[in-house]
């Protein structure tokens, strides 16, 4: 393949449409934009979502703040807390049973807020950093 051979592929370059040029071009007369109307007209134009003087329907629809769907399936749960807990391997059904987080819960987050005391087993929980190296320096360990 030489440089001075390379082309655009059949069909993907078109001829720029030429408006105006008479009625054998097709494009001739009203130069493909109809009767009248605002459209018709040079610099006719609209903004997004205008519709003609009608209240809009981003003005007509009421606001309504954010409410995250999945915020209900992710709990936190502070050090403090694991520390009262009378087991020694933590996994999520264990802080269902002792109320640490919500039933329908799906992820439990372990979050660095007061002190753990003695060395506790994580399984199947997320760990912020500095809840990690707490629980480590404690003698703890995270599956």
């Amino acid at each position: 393949m030489l440089l001075n051979t390379v082309q655009p592929g059949a069909g993907a370059k078109h001829a720029k449409r030429r408006v105006g040029r008479g009625i054998g071009s097709g494009l001739g007369k009203t130069c493909g934009r109809g009767h009248k109307g605002q459209k018709s007209r040079a610099g006719g134009f609209h903004k997004v979502g205008f519709e003609g003087g009608q209240m809009p329907l981003q003005r007509r629809l009421p606001k309504r703040g954010f409410k995250s769907l999945t915020a209900r399936f992710v709990c936190e749960v502070r050090l403090s807390e694991l520390n009262l807990l009378p087991v020694d391997e933590i996994d999520l059904l264990a802080l269902k049973q002792a109320g640490l987080v919500a039933a329908q819960a799906l992820v439990a987050k372990v979050v660095l807020s007061g002190k753990v005391e003695r060395a506790v087993k994580l399984r199947g929980i997320s760990v912020t950093a500095g809840a990690r190296a707490a629980i480590e320096a404690a003698g703890g360990s995270i599956e």
